[in-house]
C-alpha cells in the first residue's frame, strides 16, 4: 500500500513503500525533407524542383573536384536554360570548417541568393546547411552547437548527394569544425533539414573503392546505431532495418565492381534510409567517439567508424541483446 510503513526482517521499520513514478509516454518527432526524388537521373530534376519551391537564385555549394565534373556543368547549364540565376561556391573541404562556412556566407550575401544547393558528399551538403543557417539567422556557428537545437527555418537547401554514406541529404544535423578550437561541432534542428533531396545513384558510379568502403560503412553504422539507440521508434526502426539489409547485401559487390548499377543503386538508397533512421532516432557511441578521432588524427569518418564498430558492439550488446540480434538477422 503506498505510504504504509512495513516491518523489516528484524522487526525494525523500513522506508515507506512508494509506487514507482509514472513515466509519461514520449512521442517521436518524425521529420523528412519536403521533396525526395530517388532514382537514375533524379539530379536532372534540380531546375524543376527549385522552380516548384519558388526559388530562382540558388548558390551551388560543392568542392573543387565535383565542380569540374561533366554532370555538374550540365546541372549549371540546365538551371540557366530554365531561366534561373545560379552561382557557384566551390571551396568546401573534406571536414567543413567555420572558415569555409564564413566564406560561403559572404558569397551568399554578395550574390543575394535565395537558396543553397549542396552538391557532393556530406561535407558540401553540411556546408550548405551551415551557410543557410547563418545566412538566415546570423551569428557564428559556435552559437548553434549542441546542446542548442535550432528549429527556426533557415534558407531553403536542396541536397544532391554524390556519395552513398552521410545521409546528410535528409538529416537535421550538420557537423562543422571550429577553426579556432578544432572542435567538431554538432549543430542540430529543423533549420538543418534540407527542403528537398535528389538521390541519383548514377552520380556515385565513379567513386573509388576506398571512398565507397568508407562511406558505405558510415551508412551501415548509422543504421545499426539508430536501431539500438534508446531513441529508436517504429518509424526509424523500419528505415534502419531496410538500410542494414540493403547495405550489407550490396556493399562488398559495389566495392569490388564499381560499375554494378544494381548494387550502386541499392547502397545509395540504403544510405538515404540510414540517414532518415538516425535523423529520427540518434547515433550512439561509435559516432560519439568517431568525431574526436577524426578531428585530432585526420582519420576518414567512415574508417574511424569501421575501427570502432567491433569494439563498441562487443561492449554494448549486453545492454540490448534483442536489438543487436535484430540487426544480425537484418544483415543475414
Amino acid at each position: 500500500v503506498p505510504g504504509v510503513v512495513t516491518p523489516g526482517t528484524r522487526g525494525h521499520p523500513t522506508e515507506p513503500v512508494l509506487p514507482p513514478p509514472e513515466v509519461p509516454p514520449v512521442s517521436a518527432s518524425i521529420v523528412l525533407p519536403q521533396v525526395i526524388r530517388v532514382g537514375a537521373g533524379a539530379s536532372a530534376e534540380l531546375a524543376g524542383t527549385l522552380d516548384a519551391l519558388g526559388l530562382s537564385r540558388p548558390l551551388l555549394v560543392t568542392d573543387p573536384v565535383v565542380a569540374r565534373q561533366p554532370f555538374f556543368l550540365r546541372l549549371l547549364a540546365d538551371l540557366e536554360g530554365a531561366g534561373l540565376t545560379p552561382g557557384v561556391f566551390a571551396d568546401t573541404v573534406p571536414d567543413p570548417t567555420t572558415t569555409v562556412v564564413d566564406a560561403g556566407v559572404r558569397a551568399l550575401e554578395e550574390g543575394r541568393f535565395d537558396s543553397l544547393v549542396g552538391v557532393g558528399g556530406g561535407s558540401p551538403i553540411d556546408t550548405a546547411k551551415a551557410v543557410a543557417l547563418l545566412g538566415a539567422h546570423g551569428g557564428r556557428m559556435r552559437d548553434y552547437r549542441s546542446p542548442v537545437v535550432t528549429d527556426a527555418p533557415a534558407l531553403p537547401v536542396v541536397a544532391v548527394p554524390t556519395t552513398a554514406g552521410s545521409g546528410s541529404e535528409c538529416t537535421r544535423y550538420s557537423i562543422i569544425t571550429d577553426a579556432e578550437t578544432g572542435e567538431k561541432m554538432l549543430c542540430a534542428g529543423l533549420a538543418m533539414l534540407p527542403r528537398a533531396a535528389l538521390v541519383d545513384f548514377e552520380l556515385t558510379l565513379g567513386m573509388p573503392a576506398r571512398l565507397t568502403a568508407d562511406t558505405g560503412v558510415d551508412a551501415l553504422t548509422h543504421a545499426i546505431e539508430a536501431y539500438v539507440s534508446a531513441r529508436a521508434n517504429p518509424v526509424s526502426d523500419g528505415f534502419a532495418r531496410e538500410a542494414m539489409r540493403t547495405i550489407f547485401t550490396h556493399l562488398r559487390t559495389v566495392y569490388s565492381d564499381p560499375d554494378d548499377r544494381t548494387a550502386r543503386e541499392a547502397v545509395m538508397v540504403g544510405a538515404t534510409q540510414a540517414g532518415m533512421a538516425f535523423s529520427n532516432s540518434s547515433v550512439a557511441l561509435v559516432h560519439g567517439m568517431s568525431r574526436p578521432i577524426g578531428a585530432h588524427f585526420g582519420v576518414a569518418h567512415g574508417l574511424s567508424n569501421a575501427m570502432l564498430l567491433p569494439a563498441v558492439t562487443e561492449f554494448s550488446v549486453p545492454s540490448a541483446p534483442d536489438r543487436y540480434a535484430d540487426c544480425a538477422r537484418a544483415m543475414g
